[in-house]
């Protein structure tokens, strides 16, 4: 992120077509890309891509999303009409992953920080330059 973000800049996003909108404050803590299969499977797409707020950062300023429990540890957020995911939660935790590509700007963040789950990699797919890479979570 560039150096001119202060604790107030904002950003803003949401799904597909438009039912859940959402406001961050600040700058991430960070941002990553995961390997996980169930990441795999919720989003089609091979290495979906986050940015990582705290949960007192992020403003829920449009509709409401549906919930998917994919494991014991966390609830996955989307929305019910379009099915755009939007959010992972760990349970108990303080922070609140948003799918990079549902931000309105999402080239307004840097490159990811880490990557995660590496060992569910596609043999095609190698290690971002510069990036740290854990075979499971960090």
């Amino acid at each position: 992120m560039n150096d001119s973000q202060g604790d107030d800049t904002v950003h803003q996003g949401g799904c597909l077509c438009g039912a859940v909108r959402y406001r961050t404050t600040g700058k991430p803590n960070d941002t990553n890309i995961c390997y996980c299969t169930q990441c795999q499977r919720q989003s089609g797409a091979p290495m979906p891509a986050f940015a990582n707020f705290d949960r007192d950062k992020v403003e829920l300023v449009q509709g409401e999303p549906g919930s998917y429990r994919a494991s014991g540890t966390a609830s996955r957020q989307f929305c019910a009409n379009c099915g755009s995911w939007l959010f992972w939660m760990q349970d108990g935790g303080t922070r609140i992953s948003i799918t990079l590509g549902s931000f309105d700007d999402p080239s307004d963040f840097p490159a990811p920080d880490y990557e995660i789950w590496t060992e569910h990699r596609i043999k095609w797919l190698s290690n971002i330059p510069g990036v740290d890479s854990y075979p499971g979570d960090n």
